[in-house]
């Protein structure tokens, strides 16, 4: 039975470079992983006045990861950081203090940018969260995936040469949950 993989993808633009990567791990993903995105776009502001009665979004979203084998994250960089609406996804799900979803879970990070660097602050960043929040984070290859806007083609679809990286990359993080899942 393959491990099931939440994707939280830290854009909420439709045609995001970062949703383009998402989409495409899902295309190239070994057998053994089952991915589907979870949206975080319907999820309010973190507010611990509403965590005892939360609204239906936040119970949808934390069911989804917690009944996920395994993570990955694939965004952007925003300030150096990870973007406030992914580090606001993680911080529901993590709620309440003992009862976090993400618990045990291995993760994986693709990063990316139209910068040069793609998105090593976000990648470093959200490692720091993932490290508290007892997630096994994989280590090797790293994904930096830098000056998006030159890894499309006309269509706005992603190039080959990067859809292989994300092949190679995918293949690695099969190993690593299976590796690591707790079932």
């Amino acid at each position: 039975m393959p491990y099931s993989v939440a994707i939280v993808v830290g854009s909420l633009r439709k045609d995001s470079f970062n949703r383009k990567i998402a989409n495409t791990f899902i295309k190239v993903v070994p057998a053994t992983l089952k991915p589907e995105i979870v949206e975080i776009g319907g999820l309010t502001f973190f507010n611990q006045d509403i965590e005892a009665d939360p609204p239906a979004s936040w119970v949808a979203f934390k069911s989804k990861i917690k009944a996920a084998d395994a993570v990955l994250f694939v965004t952007p960089e925003y300030n150096r950081s990870m973007p406030g609406v992914l580090k606001n996804a993680i911080d529901i799900a993590s709620r309440p203090y003992g009862l976090s979803a993400w618990d045990g879970k291995p993760a994986g990070i693709i990063s990316g940018s139209i910068g040069a660097v793609g998105g090593f602050g976000a990648n470093h960043h959200l490692r720091q969260s993932l490290t508290y929040l007892n997630m096994p984070a994989m280590q090797q290859p790293e994904a930096y995936l830098g000056s998006l806007a030159e890894c499309v083609d006309a269509k706005g679809e992603l190039l080959e040469r990067t859809r292989q990286f994300i092949a190679k990359f995918a293949e690695a993080f099969a190993v690593w949950v299976a590796q690591h899942a707790q079932r």
